[in-house]
């Protein structure tokens, strides 16, 4: 998400930052551009004209001008306003699930119909399960959709959080009090209540979800809205708001749409938080909504806490610091090599991974060339897996037959599996490199061992 407006952005800040001394006429073009952008990532007009006022008086100020880097601070300033506009309330960064209160809490998920509500449900059962060790159950209210029911007893399966057992012919209303009772006997912590939606906003469907509103009492009503559906987004979550009252946002889609239009909109128009963020296809890919962190993102600066916090989500502390030590110590096997590639799927989509690292926007076309992506990580797995265990342990008994062998029984071809045992050859190096100049060396290694995995020469070697 915010792809092309990070780009341009980028470019209008790259400019000024060449720049040794700003006069007005140098803020007020940049922000001409700034507007532009805005209003192709598809944000609301009124949005745009409030955030780009408020940033010119910032930045037409004696302490911009007359600053050593004054393209920086104006970046500062753009940083300050994107928060506030994300944020609602200067300070007001990150927002997280109201549980403050007696147990079961219910959750009510509405929204319209293909925006993810349901799958989201499942994505929130399993973040409260596995974060926050919460006891969740989970309900289906969708009575209208073929199989909806169906699909959120099979995500339960999947996530291992129970569903309310299905009774047919059982109404909306009917089922938010049987699940909440089955919450209270059976000491849940949380109900997570799945709405049903329309293909548009209807005077049922708003009076059904006001009716299980008032019967379950929610501690947080969550109106899960799909990104890639621009202002339309915005004026479904005003909508919701005037007429069933949501105490925050779900973005979902947020990996397919490049503008990002709609999140910036929403929580200055509607004045509810978004909580949450749909990144990707599994369940696991759910994250809090953080405007310190997204503003970051949008002027290129990455998010390397969101990056640290999803490592830390995924990845055993206790292995990874063996496996640490065992590179460091020259003894880096394509064993460790696979079991790295399989953590580092398991923290989700790699495109989305690297683009928390600060600076990786400059680098996209060289990111693009290394064709670094899900695909390219699952398919070196696949050729790893396809080695003997003599083989992953002592790459060098490899001869020309044993690489046809693992080429074909991988799927892959000889060169791509030539390629993979030269990125291990590096990326050994590196370890061993990385043990030699100790701490000072982990970060370069790192960097080093991610461009040496899609193939890319190293940064400033004028490849």
């Amino acid at each position: 998400m915010f792809e092309s407006l990070s780009d341009r952005l980028g470019d209008v800040f790259e400019r000024l930052k060449k720049r040794g001394a700003l006069n007005e006429a140098d803020v007020s073009e940049a922000l001409r551009e700034v507007r532009v952008a805005l209003l192709e990532a598809d944000v609301a007009l009124p949005v745009v004209k409030s955030f780009v006022d408020t940033v010119k008086e910032r930045a037409i100020g004696q302490e911009v001008l007359r600053s050593v880097t004054p393209g920086q601070m104006v970046v500062k300033i753009v940083n300050d306003g994107l928060v506030e506009m994300l944020s609602g309330e200067a300070g007001e960064a990150g927002s997280e699930i109201n549980l403050q209160s007696a147990p079961p809490v219910a959750i009510l998920m509405v929204g319209l119909q293909g925006s993810g509500k349901t799958t989201t449900s499942g994505k929130l059962a399993l973040r409260l399960t596995r974060r926050d060790r919460k006891k969740v159950l989970m309900a289906s209210l969708d009575i209208y959709r073929p199989a909806a029911q169906q699909q959120l007893a099979v995500l339960g399966e999947q996530t291992g959080v129970p569903c309310l057992p299905v009774v047919f012919g059982e109404q909306p209303v009917a089922i938010a009090k049987r699940a909440m009772d089955v919450g209270r006997r059976e000491g849940y912590d949380v109900v997570i209540l799945d709405t049903a939606g329309r293909l548009h906003i209807d005077e049922a469907l708003m009076d059904e979800v006001a009716k299980v509103r008032d019967v379950a009492k929610p501690a947080e009503t969550l109106l899960v809205t799909d990104a890639m559906t621009g202002q339309d987004a915005v004026t479904v979550a005003q909508e919701f708001q005037e007429k069933v009252g949501i105490t925050g946002i779900a973005l979902t889609r947020v990996d397919g749409d490049a503008r990002g239009g709609a999140a910036l909109s929403m929580r200055k128009v509607t004045g509810c938080p978004i909580k949450l963020m749909g990144v990707g296809e599994k369940l696991e890919d759910l994250e809090s909504f953080d405007a310190n962190r997204i503003a970051g993102r949008i002027l290129g600066m990455g998010d390397i806490v969101g990056l640290v916090e999803k490592a830390a989500e995924t990845i055993d502390r206790e292995d990874a610091e063996k496996a640490a030590k065992k590179a460091l110590k020259g003894q880096f096997t394509l064993e460790d090599m696979s079991e790295q590639l399989g953590q580092l799927r398991k923290m989700g989509n790699i495109e989305g991974m690297l683009g928390m690292l600060p600076g990786m926007g400059k680098m996209k076309d060289k990111l693009a060339d290394a064709n670094i992506d899900d695909k390219m990580v699952a398919r070196q797995q696949a050729i790893i897996q396809s080695m003997t265990p003599k083989e992953r342990q002592n790459p060098k008994v490899l001869n020309a037959s044993r690489r046809r062998r693992i080429a074909a029984g991988s799927g892959s071809t000889v060169q791509e599996v030539n390629r993979l045992l030269k990125q291990f050859q590096q990326m050994s190096g590196m370890m061993k490199k990385m043990g030699k100049l100790g701490k000072k060396g982990m970060m370069r290694g790192g960097m080093s061992a991610l461009q040496g995995m899609g193939g890319m020469p190293p940064f400033g070697s004028g490849r």
